[in-house]
């Protein structure tokens, strides 16, 4: 299986248990909700992801204590439609403001969306700016694999980790 496709499953699947568990304790729990985010969460798995996007902004607003993981989803749909930068300003928002699995959550989408963008640049030739968003994700998959490894029960975000190292050794 593709790094990228295994990081992806592994991140929905950390949503959905999470929101799971959250949908439990709130007063969110509601049969309209869960039936939005269902419509929502099968239109990511199928690759409609304007669906998907239309579906989670709608959530957002209704979303309550369930904001954050509500927000990653929608990164990851910006992620997954090729939306990187998009991907990357949706994730940091959460990144910023939340600790533990919900911030690595949104850190493993940043990680990603970054470094598609370095391998973009690099590809045209852009090595100085290749290589400083390399470092952004970089930084940003170090610290999901160190504190919440259980997010990577497949291995993609170890194997794109892996990746960065030997790309940037090669542009040193």
């Amino acid at each position: 299986m593709n790094p990228i496709t295994s990081l992806m499953k592994g991140c929905s699947l950390l949503c959905i248990l999470a929101l799971v568990g959250c949908a439990e304790t709130s007063a969110i729990g509601s049969s309209s909700f869960q039936s939005q985010y269902d419509t929502a969460r099968n239109a990511l798995e199928k690759g409609n992801y304007a669906a998907a996007k239309r579906g989670y902004k709608r959530l957002l607003v209704q979303s309550g204590p369930l904001n954050d993981r509500i927000t990653v989803e929608l990164a990851h749909s910006y992620l997954r439609a090729g939306d990187f930068e998009q991907a990357i300003a949706t994730a940091t928002t959460v990144a910023d403001r939340t600790k533990g699995n919900t911030r690595s959550a949104a850190l493993s989408v940043q990680g990603t969306a970054e470094h598609e963008i370095a391998l973009q640049m690099l590809s045209k030739g852009n090595t100085e700016a290749g290589a400083a968003r390399m470092k952004a994700a970089q930084k940003s998959i170090e610290e999901v694999l160190s504190n919440h490894p259980e997010l990577d029960p497949l291995g993609g975000l170890a194997g794109r980790k892996a990746s960065i190292e030997v790309r940037l050794a090669g542009l040193r």
